[in-house]
């Protein structure tokens, strides 16, 4: 959390806002707001012009009229707001940028929230359009590259369970727990089955589930349970409300009536219909 339909959410709005801007001035507030491999501070965006705001997974950049790239990572609790300058300053504000444009009207800012500090901004060299920290992540199924066939081929392969294959950015990226338990209950799979033991078909099926689930995420604009996610506007999303499985312990599933149940899960928990998905 964030995961892609949040990322995509951000992404959207910020791309309303700041594309054709130039950012005037930066500032970070913590020690862990940049990434270590940071290749320069953030002041080095100063005086660049916004050109395009992309995403990769759970990963999302501007594309500045610069030889380099400004990434963002919002890990567990990082928010990117545009506000005005005058707006009132955040307790969890890590980083600033002022915006101008180009008739200089306005002095908005894109302010970085981050309560837990997991995330990460970060000035970066590109390769094909890519920032170095984004080159090993797997194209996500909203790409055009995206090619479903070599990543069911990929899953098949490995003999991990099939919720740890679909987590892992390497191979499908954008999927987080909440996606995963979505998709997994939407295709009638159980999250610990292993992945030699399914078929292609099925597969495919939890893939296909996980771009529907997606899909239909982005529209309510992302996943919000508390005050961590929010969009550009300091909104939150409203998918929680669509959500079958992830958080619904106890609940009755609403394909079958059965009490959905819990699992732990690598440091974290796994929701699941024991009866849909046995």
């Amino acid at each position: 959390m964030p995961e892609l339909p949040e990322v995509e959410t951000v992404r959207s709005g910020l791309e309303k806002y700041v594309v054709g801007k130039r950012i005037s001035t930066a500032q970070t507030f913590h020690p862990r707001t940049v990434k270590p491999g940071s290749i320069a501070p953030l002041a080095a965006a100063v005086g660049s012009k916004i050109q395009a705001v992309k995403r990769r997974g759970k990963f999302l950049w501007l594309e500045l009229d610069r030889d380099f790239t400004l990434v963002a990572h919002l890990g567990m609790s990082g928010q990117l707001l545009v506000q005005p300058a005058s707006a009132p300053i955040q307790t969890h504000m890590r980083a600033r940028f002022s915006l101008t444009s180009r008739l200089g009207r306005g002095r908005d800012e894109i302010r970085f929230i981050d309560q837990r500090t997991f995330g990460w901004l970060s000035i970066e060299e590109q390769n094909n359009g890519i920032p170095t920290c984004v080159q090993h992540i797997a194209f996500d199924p909203f790409e055009s590259e995206f090619d479903i066939k070599q990543v069911v081929a990929k899953i098949k392969s490995k003999k991990c369970a099939i919720k740890p294959a679909i987590l892992n950015q390497e191979v499908l990226s954008g999927v987080g727990n909440i996606y995963a338990d979505e998709a997994l209950w939407r295709a009638k799979i159980h999250p610990e089955i292993i992945c030699e033991d399914l078929s292609e078909d099925e597969i495919k099926k939890v893939i296909t589930s996980a771009i529907s689930v997606m899909k239909s995420a982005i529209k309510a604009g992302g996943t919000s349970f508390d005050q961590q996610y929010k969009n550009v506007n300091g909104e939150s999303g409203y998918f929680s409300r669509s959500l079958k499985v992830y958080g619904r312990e106890g609940e009755k599933c609403s394909r079958c009536g059965s009490a959905i149940h819990r699992i732990a899960f690598a440091n974290r928990s796994s929701h699941f219909c024991p009866r849909c998905q046995g």
